[in-house]
């Protein structure tokens, strides 16, 4: 059962090393994640599941332990996802690497020195319809395991004229509904996000957040809006369930 979830966006940027010289453009957006992960923790969860969207290389499962790393974006860093097993080993001969939405997660997670609950990864494509989002959130959060989710994604890429995506008169309009939703837990709601549009807009987290959705069904749970803003033409939020 679903016990509790935050909702954070995902952008490499949130980490200072890869942020570097525009590292204090977000410390209030980290400071709202560090508050958002605090509640799971509260929470006692037996199991955290780590959602974000992934490319075809990095969707599925992803186990304790997993490595990331910041590389590709320019900085010699790397992650772990929850708490290592044992000793450090050199990675397996064909180990997956995490997708960057669940390195970032990773490092959220060091950052806020998650204790020994264990963690498991899911990398969601999205291009995942609503209705097998809702399924796999169903499935993660089935048995009578207390479960809490961090889940990664971001808003609309969209918003103003030098966003990545340039602007989507829509765009707002979009984020504003999801902010909505994920500030209410409201899981009808964000199982009714338009997955056509939420590509149109480069909202990578509809598909993340609809797996919430799915696992949130009849939980019962509250909600409360941390943080929405759009820095960088990009649509942030991060949301509380509990």
């Amino acid at each position: 059962m679903l016990v509790a979830a935050a909702c954070c966006p995902c952008p490499p940027l949130l980490v200072p090393e890869v942020a570097s010289g525009a590292a204090g453009e977000l410390a209030g957006l980290r400071a709202a994640c560090m508050d958002a992960v605090g509640v799971l923790a509260a929470a006692r969860p037996d199991v955290l599941v780590v959602v974000g969207p992934a490319e075809q290389a990095g969707r599925g499962p992803h186990p304790q332990g997993a490595r990331g790393s910041f590389r590709g974006f320019g900085v010699d860093l790397a992650v772990r996802l929850g708490p290592a097993d044992g000793a450090e080993q050199e990675p397996e001969p064909g180990e997956r690497e995490l997708p960057p939405s669940l390195a970032v997660g990773a490092w959220l997670l060091e950052r806020a020195e998650w204790d020994g609950t264990p963690v498991e990864g899911l990398g969601v494509g999205e291009p995942l319809p609503a209705e097998r989002c809702a399924e796999v959130g169903r499935e993660v959060a089935a048995g009578a395991r207390r479960v809490a989710l961090l889940v990664m994604g971001d808003g609309s890429a969209r918003r103003t004229r030098k966003a990545p995506g340039y602007h989507d008169e829509r765009a707002a309009g979009f984020d504003a509904a999801a902010a909505r939703a994920l500030g209410a837990a409201d899981t009808a709601a964000l199982a009714a996000l338009d997955a056509e549009l939420a590509f149109d807009l480069q909202a990578a987290g509809r598909a993340c957040w609809q797996v919430a959705a799915g696992a949130g069904e009849n939980a019962g749970l509250r909600g409360a809006l941390l943080y929405d803003e759009a820095p960088y033409g990009v649509g942030y939020f991060v949301a509380t369930w509990s």
